[in-house]
């Protein structure tokens, strides 16, 4: 698909509430350390960075019948913010690109993309690009970890004490790509829906690319809006090791690239979230950047598109 300029709208949202281990809420300025914006407009994108939101007050305190649930009043006022810059932005037809932050985000993320499609009269799919299904809901997370919850907000599953899902995303429009860590009880609910499950063997099966051309060619017959949603355990963590949910048996350098490169070829990607990146556990920034590189790559950049010796050589 021809290239095509985009508005390329950041925010950043410094989420630190849906796990124990501090850091992510670092993640925003790594990304801009890491040039975010530069690596956008040398690509020919606009870019405009509305800098990092702060939470929604909560003016009641929310209780949750799980008592392990942790800092649930902040990740409710998170989820509020987030899905209202992420309207706006797609009001102002603009991609927006979530730069986190925790998977918490994305209760806010997604729902400000579920109420724009619906607004629009379009279906939104989800890409989740992860090393967890991340379908536990409040009651049923033994960590009390908020992060490993969106997919079953998004789906609409019960999920007291938050609001109702705005326009719950069917859950065969829900993709999960590249799982390889599922807890007895999300395995269990999963089985009960209709969501696509690419874990890592059927991957190692079938590629990157049969799997994943399925899931677009279905986005793009339906005229959906496909937010996509990337967390740094997606990647193998001897690659991204800025994590601190790292699995092993991730994907590598030129899995991801070819993800994001196929992503941009469909033209279908109106959202994207960046998450779960510490820099605190980062080598030198290392993470950062290829995590910048890949949306690089989704946005439009060939990592490999240089000439080869052997080409050069023939002028």
């Amino acid at each position: 698909m021809p290239h095509t300029t985009r508005h390329c709208i950041l925010i950043g949202a410094p989420v630190d509430s849906g796990q124990r281990r501090p850091g992510c809420l670092m993640g925003p300025a790594a990304y801009r350390v890491a040039g975010i914006a530069p690596a956008l407009e040398a690509l020919g994108h606009q870019v405009t960075d509305r800098g990092d939101i702060i939470p929604a007050p909560v003016t009641t305190a929310p209780v949750c019948a799980n008592p392990a649930v942790h800092h649930l009043a902040a990740t409710l006022g998170w989820t509020d913010a987030l899905a209202k810059a992420g309207r706006q932005a797609m009001n102002d037809a603009g991609v927006p690109v979530f730069l986190g932050g925790d998977h918490s985000l994305s209760l806010g993320s997604v729902a400000g993309m579920a109420a724009h499609a619906a607004e629009a009269g379009r279906p939104l799919f989800v890409l989740w690009l992860d090393a967890h299904s991340d379908f536990h809901t409040p009651e049923t997370t033994d960590s009390g970890n908020l992060h490993g919850t969106p997919i079953a907000y998004i789906a609409g599953r019960t999920f007291d004490p938050f609001p109702p899902f705005p326009a719950p995303v069917p859950p065969e429009n829900i993709c999960l790509f590249g799982i390889r860590s599922v807890d007895p009880a999300e395995h269990e609910a999963l089985l009960a829906h209709d969501i696509a499950i690419n874990d890592m063997r059927v991957i190692d099966e079938q590629g990157i690319t049969a799997p994943l051309r399925a899931f677009l060619d279905r986005v793009e017959a339906a005229r959906g809006f496909l937010h996509v949603s990337l967390d740094v355990d997606f990647l193998d963590p001897a690659i991204a090791p800025a994590v601190g949910t790292t699995v092993p048996g991730g994907a590598t350098f030129r899995e991801a690239h070819l993800v994001m490169e196929m992503l941009h070829d469909s033209g279908l990607v109106t959202s994207l979230d960046l998450v779960e990146l510490n820099p605190f556990l980062d080598e030198r920034g290392r993470t950062a950047h290829l995590m910048v590189d890949l949306v690089a790559s989704l946005m439009g950049r060939r990592v490999f598109d240089r000439p080869t010796r052997s080409y050069r050589g023939q002028g």
